[in-house]
């Protein structure tokens, strides 16, 4: 199956607080190109003989190895650019799930910190098996991922996220992602 790139062109033109369209619009390059590597790496793994596969090297093998970074790469990016627009919609199911974590202020604090350790991605999740709300580090994007999640907002910590815009300040792109935050879309996950 091939995959299409979505269009998020709707988030530009001052939809977001302090996000240019500049800076947009490479990060919405660097997302199709995730997905253009996904297919390429899929279309490629449909012929790749696999019956040697082997842990130093083996065309098959690499390109599994890979295939979670185009996959992740593509889809978390999908997840980043849906939850952006700024609106204050909670459910109360999911207000009741912050409330009893501490509040939304105590975890959108916990979110940016997470993702100040580092280049990756900071997650906010439902934990399936306690269900509760956690916040997660992601290094690269098939690294650290925790199994049984459902993820509910996914915060794009790496460089490419916000140096046209904040250069090096990570802490100041993090101040405006938390205030683009399209809740509607949060309560709408947590609702499934």
């Amino acid at each position: 199956m091939a995959y299409t790139a979505k269009n998020y062109d709707h988030l530009k033109g001052g939809a977001l607080k302090g996000l240019s369209d500049s800076q947009l619009d490479q990060h919405f390059g660097l997302y199709k190109g995730y997905v253009t590597k996904l297919n390429e790496i899929e279309e490629r793994l449909a012929t790749a003989d696999n019956t040697k596969p082997n842990y130093s090297y083996n065309e098959y093998s690499e390109l599994k190895r890979r295939e979670a970074v185009a996959f992740n790469g593509s889809f978390l990016h999908e997840l980043y650019f849906e939850n952006l627009g700024a609106d204050s919609d909670i459910s109360a199911g999911l207000k009741a799930a912050l409330d009893a974590v501490g509040g939304k202020d105590k975890v959108l604090a916990d979110l940016k910190a997470t993702a100040m350790g580092g280049p990756g991605w900071a997650l906010l999740t439902r934990n399936r098996r306690d269900g509760k709300l956690h916040t997660y580090f992601v290094a690269e994007h098939h690294l650290g991922l925790p199994i049984e999640q459902d993820l509910l907002v996914v915060l794009d910590s790496w460089e490419h996220a916000f140096m046209v815009d904040y250069g090096t300040a990570r802490a100041k792109y993090l101040e405006a992602f938390v205030e683009n935050i399209k809740w509607s879309e949060v309560s709408k996950r947590f609702g499934k």
